[in-house]
Order: C-alpha cells, then structure tokens, then sequence
C-alpha cells in the first residue's frame, strides 16, 4: 500500500528499530538469573532503540520537533510538525521475555495526528495509518469489529484505578498493541486512566481511520491521558460501563 513520504520514512524506521530490539531481546532470556541484569540491559536497549529512530528521523526531517520517552521534549524549526516516539512499548513483556512489544512512531501536525505506525517485530505485524486514507495491517486494510453486544466483545485495560462491571478483560502489558488490536477487530475496546501520549499516539489514528471512536486526548497533559476507544456500535455502551473513569 503506497503511502506518504513521511510514512514511508516512518515504516524503514520502525523496522530498522525492530532489528535492532530484536536481536536484543534475544539475549534477554539469558540474563534472567539476575533480574537487575536484566533490567539495566533492557534500559540500554530502549534507549538505544529510540536512538535509532531519532537518528533516522531527523535526518530526513531535521526541521520536525521531537517528543520521546528516553530523552527531553524539542520544537523544531517547524512548529506545526513533531515526532511522538515510544521506541519500546511494553518493557515489563520484552523483560521477561514476553513476545508482546511494539515500536510507535506517530506524526503531529497542528496539533493532529496524521500518520502513525505500531510495529510488533516478534509477529512481524506493521500496523499503520494516514488520515483519510486508512489503517492497514501489512497491507491490509482494517475494520474495527461491529459487534453490538457486550457480552461478546473483549477488552483491554490496565486495570488498576478503574472500576468497570460487565466486561470481558485482558491486559496485555502494551497499550500501543492493544490499541492497534481495536482497530484490527481483535479487541472490541480499549480504555485506560493516566497514560502517555506515545504510548497511544499511532493508536488513536488507527481505530479512527479503521472506523473507530476515540475520545479527544488534546484536552490531557502528554503524562496524563485518560483515553476511551472502541468501535461506533458499542462505544457509549462500554462507557456507561465505566463506574469511575
């Protein structure tokens, strides 16, 4: 699926991230003895993954601003433009071993996100969206599911500080992923108090552009988003489910 320049500078760059996560996460297994060990190497490979994507983004765009969650927040020369980076998304799962993590890499204009793309290299999923053409999933296109009852639908939260009756739950320890999933259809709804504007950046534009519902997360601090998704159909009924949020 041909997209945009700035996407496709967006997509090599998740994937020249990814190897480098990759090839990293493989030695994690062999660092669990010690549990510090471990999370000292994971910090490195964050960091060094977001190093990459910020090398590889700047040079093609050295004007953009820059918003990450290793370094300090940067306005460019152009201040309508910025990067909104989480170079490893789920840093308990790739402790760990888990095979559930993602590179996300979003496009803000004017305060609007216009590109985003969630890369699970374990999977080899790339998931990606550019306003008002799309979400697609390796070249797929992707729809959010229709379903009109609750009591079929599947959802993921962080379910700590939330109250919520009537939902089937799942917390998969990667928000970007989940949100992702919600727009491929494999989960049903996505809500979450307090959370950071790369964790869902690239998300939000997915399920809208897969034909989704998001709540405006611009109203939030970037370290405080409270955000709510889902499809049309079951969008206020999944809020109305939500005691406290």
């Amino acid at each position: 699926m041909p997209g945009s320049a700035n996407l496709n500078i967006m997509l090599k760059t998740a994937r020249k991230a990814g190897r480098s996560l990759s090839k990293d996460f493989r030695e994690v297994e062999n660092l669990q003895v010690s549990r510090k060990g471990a999370g000292d190497f994971v910090s490195r490979a964050d960091i060094a993954a977001e190093n990459i994507i910020r090398d590889e983004l700047m040079e093609a765009r050295p004007t953009y601003g820059w918003v990450g969650e290793e370094s300090d927040e940067e306005e460019g020369k152009d201040p309508t433009r910025r990067w909104i980076v989480d170079p490893l998304d789920g840093t308990t799962n790739f402790l760990h071993g888990l095979p559930h993590w993602a590179v996300s890499i979003a496009l803000e204009h004017k305060g609007e996100i216009i590109s985003g793309v969630i890369y699970d290299p374990c999977k080899d999923e790339m998931f990606f969206a550019e306003k008002n053409k799309g979400a697609y999933l390796n070249n797929h296109r992707l729809r959010v599911s229709n379903k009109s009852s609750l009591e079929e639908c599947l959802f993921s939260s962080n379910h700590e500080g939330v109250k919520f009756s009537n939902l089937n739950m799942r917390c998969s320890g990667s928000a970007a992923l989940d949100l992702a999933y919600v727009a491929s259809g494999r989960f049903d709804g996505y809500f979450q108090k307090k959370i950071n504007l790369w964790d869902v950046a690239a998300g939000t534009l997915m399920i809208k552009e897969a034909g989704g519902i998001v709540n405006d997360i611009n109203e939030f601090d970037i370290n405080n988003i409270y955000i709510k998704a889902s499809s049309a159909t079951i969008y206020e009924k999944m809020l109305k489910n939500l005691d406290n949020f």
